[in-house]
C-alpha cells in the first residue's frame, strides 16, 4: 500500500482512536462531542479510504480487526504528536500554571509517577502536581484528584476513562531470598515457599491455584494493605510476592520465579472528571500520563 497516497481526515483518524480507546461508538462519541452516527460514518469513510476493515460491528460492542490493531499503534502515535504540538502551543501562547492532583495506587506512585511526570518540569514549568497515594476508587468522585490511574473501568457516567495498556505481572523474590529458599522448578514447589501479600489470601489463591499452584493461607507469612510495605518486605528477602514486570525488570536484586509461567494481566485505565474537555492543566498531565504509560516497557498495549 503507498501510504504517502493517502489524504487522511484527521477527524476520521480520531474517531477511530477514540472508539478503540473508548470500547464503544457512544463513548467515542461522548469524549469527541459528537453523534454515535457521525463516529459510524467517519470509522467508515476511513475504512473506505484505506480500503481495509477496521472495525467489526456487532450487537454487542465494536472490536478491531486485524488490520484495525495494526493501525491503532500508528494513530496513536499520530494523535500523541497532536497532543505534543497542542501542549508546545499552548505553553508558548500561554502560561500553563496551577495545581494538577493525580492519584494512583501507593506502589505505582512511589515507583512509576516520577519518571511518567518528569517530562513536564521541562514543558510546562508552570504546573505543580500533587500525587495522592490511594487505592480508594472515589477520589475522583469526591473530586479529591483530578486524574486517576486504575486498575477497573469506572461506570459513572460523568467520568472519562481511557484504557492505555495493560501491565503484565509475574512471581517476583530477591535474589537473597531464593539463594537462602532455593528455587523452585514446578508450580507445585513454589507453594513450599513463604509468600507476601494482601492481607486477603484468597483473593491470590484462587489464580495461583489455575496454575497449578496449591498456595494455602499459611503461606502468607507478611501482609499489607500498602503496595509499598509489600515491595519493601520483598526486598528484605521476606518471601514471593506477585509485582507488575514493567516495576521489577530493572532491579538487578529481584529475579522472576519460573518465568515461563504465564503472566497475569490487569488493565491500566486514565480517570479524569469532565473538566478534562475544557481545563488545559489537566489535559496536558492526563496526555503525558497517557504517553508516559504506554512507552513503558513491557506494557501491553
Amino acid at each position: 500500500m503507498n501510504w504517502a497516497a493517502i489524504s487522511f481526515d484527521w477527524n476520521q483518524v480520531r474517531a477511530f482512536l477514540a472508539t478503540a480507546e473508548e470500547g464503544s461508538f457512544s463513548g467515542a462519541a461522548r469524549v469527541l462531542k459528537t453523534s454515535q452516527p457521525t463516529i459510524g460514518r467517519q470509522i467508515s469513510e476511513l475504512e473506505q479510504t484505506l480500503g481495509v476493515t477496521l472495525v467489526e460491528r456487532s450487537t454487542r460492542r465494536p472490536t478491531l480487526t486485524e488490520a484495525g490493531r495494526d493501525l491503532l499503534d500508528h494513530v496513536r502515535a499520530m494523535g500523541d504528536a497532536a497532543s505534543l504540538i497542542s501542549m508546545s502551543a499552548t505553553a508558548h501562547s500561554e502560561a500553563v500554571s496551577g495545581v494538577v492532583t493525580v492519584t494512583a495506587t501507593d506502589l505505582m506512585s512511589a515507583r512509576a509517577l516520577p519518571g511518567l511526570l518528569a517530562p513536564l518540569r521541562d514543558s510546562t514549568p508552570g504546573l505543580r502536581v500533587n500525587i495522592l497515594a490511594s487505592n480508594d476508587l472515589q477520589n475522583i468522585l469526591k473530586r479529591e484528584a483530578d486524574i486517576a490511574i486504575r486498575h477497573v473501568r469506572p461506570d459513572q457516567p460523568e467520568l472519562i476513562a481511557r484504557h492505555v495498556g495493560d501491565f503484565r505481572a509475574g512471581l517476583y523474590a530477591s535474589r537473597t531470598y531464593l539463594d537462602r529458599a532455593g528455587r523452585p522448578q514446578t508450580p507445585r514447589e513454589v507453594a513450599d515457599h513463604a509468600f507476601i501479600g494482601n492481607p486477603d489470601p484468597v483473593r491470590l489463591m484462587a489464580p495461583m491455584h489455575n496454575l497449578g499452584i496449591p498456595l494455602r493461607p499459611e503461606n502468607f507469612v507478611m501482609t499489607s494493605e500498602n503496595g509499598v510495605v509489600v515491595w519493601e518486605l520483598m526486598r528484605a528477602h521476606l518471601g514471593i510476592t506477585v509485582l507488575p514486570e514493567a516495576l521489577c525488570a530493572a532491579d538487578p536484586a529481584l529475579e522472576r520465579v519460573l518465568p515461563e509461567l504465564p503472566p497475569f494481566q490487569f488493565p491500566i485505565w486514565l480517570v479524569t472528571h469532565r473538566e478534562l474537555q475544557t481545563s488545559r492543566r489537566i489535559r496536558i498531565v492526563f496526555d503525558q500520563l497517557a504517553r508516559g504509560v504506554r512507552a513503558m516497557d513491557m506494557v501491553i498495549t
